[in-house]
């Protein structure tokens, strides 16, 4: 058990928490979630406001034991040199091993065909710097070594590394927009995440600009600023334009029912070795390009 004394006032627990462990924001929710953090001796939510004096008393749990063991599933690797490589994530595979899914995840296929991967993020999730959901496709950046990754993720911190995604949204959008504001879990749907208070999201903006406005659907070009859990697709929600086969998110399944159609197109970012600036682009995939024929 770990006791804090509280040195500020009006400063989330959650972000305390983060300023003065090595622990991530989202395992302290973890944590918290599962009452192994208490204050003043009372179980509180991670958005709650400390002030000066405040008694914090956190409990470390024990990481679920889930296999990490390789698994030959295939990888459609579009670079790859000592340090990292890109690749082309395929819909409907789960990035590392969770409660959910112990095993057949990208993490399990990267052990079987890369021999080494960075340690930073643990066991569970060799060499992975960022996430795409279940059902997104497109590009993915896996770091080989702690040093590429530690940079890697300085990038995604002070965004100079940039993605980008299209999505097939519903309904005919007439001008570019962004969204922004404080992303966390819907206190009506916890499978979701949605724009609530300050106190109980983490800030989050996208850029939308109109590739092309059909009948009924448009397609957007998504540029994340922040990178947060369900970001897009519940910031396309939160403005009445579910992507075309989020099920989650209330998203139409008439034209398309395989999941989202969002796919991450671009990706650009400075190597962590030589410096050079690096640029990846897909074209959209058959099942995507098959809708927007129909279209």
């Amino acid at each position: 058990m770990q006791n804090f004394i509280v040195d500020e006032n009006n400063i989330r627990l959650d972000v305390y928490l983060t300023k003065h462990t090595n622990f991530s924001r989202s395992y302290i929710k973890t944590l918290n979630d599962g009452g192994n953090i208490k204050v003043n001796g009372n179980l509180v939510k991670a958005g709650y406001i400390l002030k000066s004096g405040d008694k914090i008393e956190l409990t470390q749990i024990e990481p679920q034991k889930i296999s990490t063991e390789a698994e030959n599933i295939p990888l459609d690797i579009v670079y790859e040199d000592d340090d990292l490589l890109v690749i082309n994530k395929q819909v409907g595979l789960v990035v590392h091993p969770c409660a959910s899914t112990k095993s057949h995840t990208l993490v399990n296929a990267l052990m079987y065909h890369i021999k080494n991967l960075s340690s930073i993020n643990g066991v569970l999730r060799p060499g992975i710097v960022h996430r795409l959901d279940k059902d997104t496709g497109g590009l993915m950046i896996v770091a080989k070594t702690d040093s590429a990754h530690k940079k890697l993720s300085a990038q995604l911190k002070d965004k100079t590394l940039n993605r980008q995604y299209k999505a097939l949204v519903a309904g005919r959008i007439k001008a570019d927009f962004v969204v922004e504001g404080y992303l966390g879990r819907n206190p009506k749907n916890r499978e979701q995440m949605a724009l609530v208070g300050e106190q109980n999201g983490r800030y989050s903006k996208t850029i939308f600009t109109i590739d092309k406005v059909y009948d009924h659907y448009t397609l957007l070009n998504c540029q994340l600023t922040t990178g947060r859990t369900h970001q897009i697709r519940a910031h396309l929600k939160s403005v009445g334009h579910p992507i075309v086969g989020d099920k989650l998110y209330g998203g139409s399944t008439q034209i398309y029912d395989g999941g989202q159609l969002l796919f991450a197109y671009k990706i650009n970012f400075v190597h962590p070795t030589t410096n050079k600036q690096m640029t990846f682009e897909l074209p959209l995939p058959k099942y995507f390009n098959d809708v927007l024929k129909k279209l």
